[in-house]
């Protein structure tokens, strides 16, 4: 998964130090969609983008996850990837954002089936996790067209700019996902 086709214009790929900037501008760009549901966008610096891609990439050295940038018509367009690793559990979890310009394009429901395949497949996991906010639809029907189940509500989970939001629980099973009818 260090780099991985999703269309013939769009792949995921590892952060570089050096997309340190791009990657902050397009989350400047998007300040106010993204602080809507991350709790970290309100606040993000370039030094902080730049210092978020070193842990992603100490976090793959750790064996503790993966994070990879969405680029799109040669541009990143959002991020998606996988929390800390319980690898004792065989689960993890995975979070996801894309920019507005990007959106209903199917790019972020190929970038989850990309790492639903690696957690299932080559890493040889149990369970995903996913969460998101309620009133965040478009991150919830991801995950329904990918065939997460719906497990629960934790009320109010996550402060995001000041506001307190309930965040659905969604869980998929690696044998959920291999029972699956295919794709057409």
């Amino acid at each position: 998964m260090l780099a991985h086709r999703l269309t013939d214009t769009a792949h995921l790929r590892l952060l570089e130090e050096r997309d340190a900037s791009e990657l902050y501008a397009l989350i400047d760009r998007n300040r106010t969609h993204l602080s809507r549901w991350m709790p970290w966008a309100a606040g993000q610096t370039e030094a902080g983008t730049l210092e978020f891609i070193r842990l992603t990439r100490r976090q793959l050295a750790d064996n503790d996850g993966i994070q990879t940038a969405i680029v799109a018509d040669g541009a990143i367009a959002g991020m998606v990837g996988l929390h800390s690793v319980a690898w004792g559990d065989a689960s993890t979890s995975i979070g996801y954002w894309l920019a507005e310009p990007y959106q209903h394009r199917g790019l972020m429901t190929a970038a989850v089936r990309a790492y639903i395949e690696l957690v299932f497949g080559a890493w040889g996991l149990n369970r995903l996790e996913l969460g998101a906010a309620v009133e965040n639809e478009r991150s919830r029907a991801v995950a329904r067209r990918l065939g997460f189940r719906e497990e629960g509500i934790r009320r109010e989970a996550e402060t995001v700019g000041g506001h307190r939001h309930d965040l659905v629980v969604y869980g998929l099973l690696a044998a959920d996902w291999r029972a699956r009818p295919a794709a057409p």
